[in-house]
C-alpha cells in the first residue's frame, strides 16, 4: 500500500530546530521526486523543497534557502526535512509528498500525486 507518514511537528521557539521526518511505504525512494510542503491558516499550500528521485536537483523555496535541509536515508525509506533558525512566519501543517515521476518540475502542489496527513509546526515569537 502506498503511503507517506510525517512525524517530528511541534511547538519551538524562534530560532530553534525541528527535523521532521517522512516514512514511504509501497514504492522506492530512488523511483520518485518528493518533496516537502506546508500551508498556514488563510494561506495556499506552497513548495519548501524537493528532490528528485536521485537526490542531485534539490530546490527550496526562497525564505527557507539555507535555513532548511531536505535529505533521505534510502534504508530507512525516510525523506527528512531539517529546519534550523525556525522564524514564526515558519509556523504551518508541514506534508511530505510523493510526486508521479522522477522529476518534480516545478516545486508546486499541482505536480504532487501522493499526499502525508501532515504535522503541525508552531514557532512562538
Amino acid at each position: 500500500q502506498l503511503q507517506v507518514v510525517e512525524s517530528g511537528g511541534g511547538l519551538v521557539q524562534a530560532g530553534g530546530s525541528l527535523k521532521l521526518a517522512c516514512v514511504v511505504s509501497g514504492f522506492s525512494l530512488g523511483d520518485y521526486a518528493l518533496g516537502w510542503f506546508r500551508q498556514a491558516p488563510g494561506k495556499q499550500r506552497e513548495g519548501v523543497a524537493c528532490t528528485i528521485n536521485t537526490g542531485r536537483v534539490i530546490v527550496y523555496e526562497d525564505s527557507v534557502e539555507g535555513r532548511f535541509t531536505i535529505s533521505r536515508d534510502m534504508a530507512k525509506n525516510t525523506v527528512y526535512l531539517q529546519m534550523d533558525s525556525l522564524k514564526h512566519e515558519d509556523s504551518a501543517v508541514y506534508y511530505c509528498a510523493r510526486f508521479g515521476s522522477r522529476t518534480f518540475g516545478d516545486c508546486t502542489p499541482s505536480r504532487v500525486g501522493t499526499w502525508g496527513r501532515g504535522t503541525q509546526v508552531t514557532v512562538s515569537a
